[in-house]
């Protein structure tokens, strides 16, 4: 079949796309940009998105002016260990509401789906006060636990449960095969894609959190990258170079997990229905 020409809809189509794919990249472009820069050439006018002296100072700066290693060794253990426990929790929530007929599941289900219109300001006190009663305040625990589960992973791999044949399990059933053996050999395989797109988002959600994270930790050994990046911003003036090579690093480990898995997110969002 020969290729279609393209029609002048095509050509705007492109150049709303280019457009819109620019106004995105420019502020990580100034952001890397600024972090090349002197102190001086920072409120250069007119500005410079091309440093005329480039320099790496900043990176060196930022690790000599907080425990930026730390920072982001506990940013790497909080976000990694939270991601793989909501993974795991909500796809099984999800293969339950989905696969397992129980009284009450659509009103369960629902009614968890229900609390996505609740904002996170809402909840702060009441998991503090929890968090508190339990003694974990400034403990790992209190940073993964309440990013551990969530409406959101449940109803992603419900969609894509519900999409899974009946076939399947009904060979599993007749081979002497539970409800827990088919999730853990049949389920969990064929749902990688959609495993792949809750990773990703919950990594990014864990990865990106201050408002939790600076409320239940006080000793600076136990907080995250945003919440040690903030400490970058003086009373009466911020090294703003030194500030963006700080938002750099934190940036680049989500641009990796992303470019390593968008074509998971692809699939996953194609075969949950989400769009």
């Amino acid at each position: 079949m020969a290729d279609r020409a393209l029609r002048p809809g095509d050509y705007a189509t492109w150049a709303v796309l280019g457009l819109g794919a620019v106004i995105m990249l420019l502020p990580f472009v100034w952001m890397v940009s600024t972090s090349l820069k002197t102190g001086d050439a920072t409120f250069v006018m007119p500005p410079q998105l091309i440093p005329s002296a480039p320099t790496l100072a900043n990176y060196s700066k930022i690790f000599a002016a907080v425990p930026m290693a730390q920072f982001l060794l506990n940013s790497v253990f909080v976000s990694v260990t939270s991601t793989v426990l909501m993974v795991l929790t909500c796809a099984m929530a999800g293969y339950a509401f989905a696969r397992i007929k129980f009284p009450g599941r659509e009103i369960i289900f629902y009614a968890y789906l229900a609390t996505l219109m609740i904002p996170q300001q809402v909840t702060l006190v009441p998991l503090f006060v929890i968090m508190t009663w339990l003694d974990w305040g400034n403990t790992y625990q209190a940073l993964i636990l309440p990013s551990s589960f969530g409406a959101f992973g449940t109803f992603l791999l419900r969609q894509f449960y519900l999409r899974l044949p009946r076939e399947v399990e009904e060979a599993a059933f007749m081979d002497g095969a539970g409800y827990v053996r088919i999730f853990f050999t049949i389920g969990l395989q064929l749902a990688r894609p959609a495993l792949a797109t809750l990773a990703v988002f919950a990594f990014m959600a864990s990865w990106n959190s201050f408002l939790w994270p600076l409320i239940i930790t006080s000793d600076q050994s136990m907080m995250t990258l945003p919440v040690g990046l903030s400490f970058l911003n003086g009373r009466y003036t911020t090294d703003w170079n030194v500030l963006m090579a700080g938002a750099v690093i934190g940036t680049l480990p989500i641009i990796a997990v992303y470019v390593f898995a968008q074509k998971y997110i692809i699939q996953g969002l194609a075969t949950t229905g989400l769009k």
